[in-house]
């Protein structure tokens, strides 16, 4: 099959992003693909020379790379859906190339095939709307407001994508699934969650970097090390995360919050906590265990999640991890079990308690972290291939025609 795949980037920095190397790599290994990725950028992925000769092979990965216009998101979006619209016509007309299929992590593309949702921009535009003028304080006007046109531009597009039902659609979560299903009439989306690699991801290959890793970030034995990995933190629950600690003032806890967002406006609320000096902002890493083998628990009360990759991967790496009922990964986890889901993001209290019992109780940890990696195990990137590969076979044998038919 030969598949036209397009991502603004790929790399092993970010969630989606990750799972998507993650898929590519095991549909051309394995499900024997001939994949055309249109991208920025692209990272840590095994790619095919273009000029080796590969077209017509399977099992490769071939670049082409889409340029990108610096300046902020919603620019920057705008430019990117024309251009590699543009580039895959171009390739279709000139160089005479025609895909089975065209699949898309998101709206990246007009005329998609097949979509893997892993967001659902509509629900975070609801949040963004939600006591608008108080965030536009704390975190700045005109980012405030080119967040919301954002968020703005990306539901009307989905509107316009997710609701042509000749559009195959994918869900990470049975929580997506519903928000598609309420938002854009979708009842027939395909759950198929991601996965974890428990071969990269695991308690001994943790603790095996743990020393290393917090000495380097200056993190003492007696720290009591909490991890958020993602971008919006805002929506990521970090102000819940800060208002937490600051309610723990004797526990010695510490917080590094890694990913894509201004840190200012965070750091002045951990100021107005006195916290700031125990928490550390970094951005987002290739090497996410780095991250993993510094903390002690790993904690996301987010107000939306569509799935919550790093839930999953800390839970393989054997570390306690508190979501909530908001993350699609939450549906997976037995609250008390191997892992702690909140009702509520905003519930402190409850937050506050979790942190108490998790720093007191040394074989609470301890049980928490061998139930953890027993679930994890369970969540396969294999799994999660296979029922893509499933969808794209079922999708190629519908009446739906190639986005570019092939001009012989």
């Amino acid at each position: 099959m030969r598949l036209a795949v397009v991502s603004p980037f790929v790399d092993n920095r970010h969630g989606t992003e990750r799972a998507l190397a993650e898929l590519l790599q095991r549909l051309a290994s394995d499900y024997h693909c001939e994949i055309h990725l249109y991208a920025e950028r692209v990272e840590d992925l095994a790619l095919t020379d273009r000029k080796s000769g590969s077209l017509g092979k399977t099992g490769v990965i071939v670049w082409h790379k889409v340029p990108s216009l610096p300046g902020p998101h919603l620019v920057k979006f705008l430019f990117w859906m024309f251009s590699n619209t543009l580039q895959r016509y171009w390739d279709h007309l000139f160089r005479r190339l025609s895909f089975d299929l065209v699949l898309s992590p998101g709206i990246n593309a007009w005329n998609a095939d097949v979509i893997i949702v892993h967001s659902v921009f509509r629900r975070l535009q609801e949040l963004s709307q939600d006591g608008g003028a108080r965030k536009a304080q704390r975190s700045g006007v005109l980012r405030e407001l080119h967040r919301r046109a954002y968020y703005g531009l990306l539901s009307a597009l989905e509107r316009r994508i997710y609701s042509n039902r000749r559009t195959a659609l994918a869900a990470v979560s049975q929580r997506t699934a519903d928000l598609l299903a309420r938002y854009f009439q979708r009842g027939d989306v395909r759950v198929i969650p991601n996965g974890v690699d428990c071969r990269q991801f695991s308690a001994s290959a943790r603790l095996a970097r743990r020393g290393d890793a917090r000495k380097r970030r200056n993190l003492s034995d007696a720290d009591f090390v909490l991890l958020l990995i993602g971008n919006d933190w805002r929506v990521k629950g970090v102000p819940e995360v800060l208002a937490a600690m600051g309610a723990l003032p004797a526990l010695p806890l510490r917080v590094i919050v890694a990913g894509n967002d201004a840190a200012q406006p965070f750091r002045e609320t951990a100021e107005r906590l006195h916290v700031q000096d125990r928490c550390r902002w970094e951005g987002p890493r290739s090497d996410v265990l780095d991250l993993y083998a510094a903390a002690d628990v790993y904690v996301s009360p987010s107000h939306e999640d569509s799935f919550g990759l790093p839930v999953a991967e800390a839970m393989a790496c054997g570390l306690p991890a508190i979501t909530s009922a908001c993350a699609g990964v939450s549906a997976l986890i037995r609250d008390g079990v191997d892992g702690f889901v909140l009702h509520d993001p905003a519930d402190k209290a409850a937050l506050v308690r979790i942190f108490e019992q998790l720093y007191s109780d040394e074989a609470l940890r301890q049980r928490i972290s061998e139930a953890a990696m027993q679930t994890a195990q369970q969540w396969t990137w294999d799994r999660s291939a296979a029922e893509v590969w499933a969808l794209l076979q079922e999708v190629t044998r519908s009446s739906r025609p190639a986005a570019f038919p092939d001009p012989n």
